[in-house]
């Protein structure tokens, strides 16, 4: 189709492309990920809230290769943890910890507590190459079980109870767990919204230079 927008999703994650390319296909876009491109700096995930590092991923993606770029950074935030492991989430055991290590370190510090509601989050930042920046997010709320349960899923799952299905997220399908997790609520908000971010992205992006060859 003419006049397509490039998006870049700075992520070399297949699934994750696959499934922002399906929520978004009906839309002029074309998108790609970093594998398309060179060698592209690591970018430190420093940030103190979930917004700071979606957006410094998404900026920094944008003003390296000059198109617009979208990222994500989601976490779960325990209660009775004061808000942890948070923005610390896919390293709160240590940076190569499993998701194995990850979850039993949380359920040891949750030892004792009566208060066991935690929340995943997760922030999806749209940035131009000026810096300019469009956020979406999503929250799905939960309890911490004392044990694992279930198969499916990733990193926190097997020990996030989702009282509406009586079951873990690692219990559920992928696809029942789009309908009501933290980041499938970000995503959807941002499709319902998309004409309008095509059109927010048309009107940032610097109108391309036409050079005629003069003797």
């Amino acid at each position: 189709m003419d006049n397509q927008q490039t998006l870049i999703i700075a992520t070399r994650n297949p699934g994750k492309t696959k499934e922002i390319r399906d929520l978004l296909k009906d839309f002029p876009l074309t998108i790609k990920n970093l594998d398309d491109f060179g060698p592209i700096p690591e970018v430190e995930e420093d940030g103190s809230t979930f917004d700071d590092n979606a957006y410094k991923k998404s900026s920094f993606t944008a003003r390296v290769l000059g198109l617009p770029a979208l990222s994500d950074d989601s976490g779960l935030c325990v209660d009775a943890l004061d808000g942890a492991p948070g923005v610390y989430s896919a390293r709160y055991a240590g940076d190569n910890a499993t998701d194995e290590e990850n979850c039993e370190k949380v359920l040891k510090e949750l030892a004792g507590q009566q208060n066991r509601n935690a929340t995943f989050k997760c922030v999806i930042s749209i940035a131009v190459p000026t810096g300019a920046a469009l956020t979406y997010e999503g929250s799905c709320d939960g309890v911490i079980l004392e044990n694992p349960r279930g198969d499916n899923g990733f990193g926190y799952d097997p020990v996030f109870f989702f009282p509406e299905y009586d079951k873990t997220f690692a219990e559920i399908t992928r696809k029942e767990k789009s309908r009501v997790s933290h980041r499938g609520k970000a995503l959807r908000e941002l499709r319902d919204e998309f004409d309008k971010v095509i059109k927010w992205i048309s009107q940032q992006m610097p109108a391309e230079e036409k050079f005629s060859c003069k003797e």
